[in-house]
């Protein structure tokens, strides 16, 4: 260095943000999106640890029938004289397990043809997408009524065989596009012509970098099970038996609800719980979007 020449002025180092400062910045940032997750954390703390306050069986009380809410019954009674506010704490749970259930049997289905799809290309190309318009020309309402009609659904776990035979059509041709765009790559050239297999490919090579994707759609396969489960129990296809919101909002509209002033707590409390878990999980999809995309974080 001369002698009249100043130091060089060192560059900054640029450090990744610490897990609390980002947290603290996605909650300044994206609001809405904490509050979906503090609403679900709320649902779920409701769903599966309020059950253990709330155990026992929710015994009919003639004299109770449609009695209204009180500080012991907040919701009051329904028309059996039961207590509508236990229906709401032990309800949320089977339809939360069949939902996850339902959406990671969908995303598996969609995850695995969608890739081998792409990654082998040909026949199986075209048999894998013939099927997958097929399944996508039939309306999902009518083809769930169908399979419900030729089905008793009396287990939670058919009756997420059920909602996953329709909720995997779209993301599949999503994860075909994407692994058609990922064949490309060179990492994926590379683990081709090294001769690894095709399953090394698509689990360690292909999908890892897909894994954002697949956690936001599996969140929306989620909600599409959760409609599913409601239009099936409000259409009384489901034998299932015990509290469930959805086979509440179905027995309180067959019981006139609609047209009953003091019968109307049962029909809107379950209603309610199932929008708020809806808004609750598409809120989360979004700020799981702006954790994943830095692209959305700068905006």
């Amino acid at each position: 260095m001369d002698a009249g020449q100043a130091p060089a002025t060192p560059e900054p180092v640029t450090q990744p943000l610490e897990k609390p400062a980002f947290w603290r910045t996605f909650v300044s940032r994206n609001k809405l999106g904490t509050f979906g997750i503090v609403l679900l954390v709320l649902i779920l703390l409701l769903a599966f640890i309020g059950p253990f306050f709330m155990s026992g069986p929710n015994r009919t009380q003639v004299d109770k029938i449609y009695a209204p809410p009180s500080w012991g019954h907040p919701l009051g009674f329904d028309y059996r004289g039961r207590d509508i506010w236990h229906q709401i704490v032990n309800g949320g749970r089977s339809l939360i397990l069949v939902a996850t259930l339902a959406a990671v049997i969908s995303t598996f289905i969609a995850i695995t043809f969608g890739a081998l799809a792409a990654l082998i290309g040909g026949k199986t190309n075209v048999a894998i997408q013939t099927i997958t318009d097929v399944v996508l020309t039939v309306p999902v309402i009518i083809l769930l009524a169908v399979l419900a009609a030729f089905v008793k659904l009396d287990s939670p776990v058919l009756l997420a065989v059920i909602l996953a035979a329709t909720g995997w059509p779209t993301l599949l041709l999503a994860v075909r596009a994407q692994v058609l765009s990922l064949r490309e790559r060179e990492y994926v050239e590379a683990a081709r012509m090294l001769d690894l297999g095709l399953p090394r490919i698509l689990f360690r090579e292909v999908l890892p970098n897909m894994a954002s994707y697949i956690i936001i759609n599996f969140v929306f396969a989620m909600t599409g099970a959760i409609y599913g489960q409601v239009i099936l129990y409000f259409l009384g296809l489901v034998s299932l038996s015990g509290d469930n919101w959805g086979l509440m909002i179905q027995e309180a509209y067959r019981q006139g609800a609609v047209f009953s002033p003091d019968s109307m707590l049962g029909l809107i409390a379950p209603i309610f719980m199932i929008v708020m878990l809806l808004w609750s999980l598409t809120l989360v999809a979004r700020s799981l979007e702006d954790i994943f995309n830095p692209r959305l974080r700068e905006l």
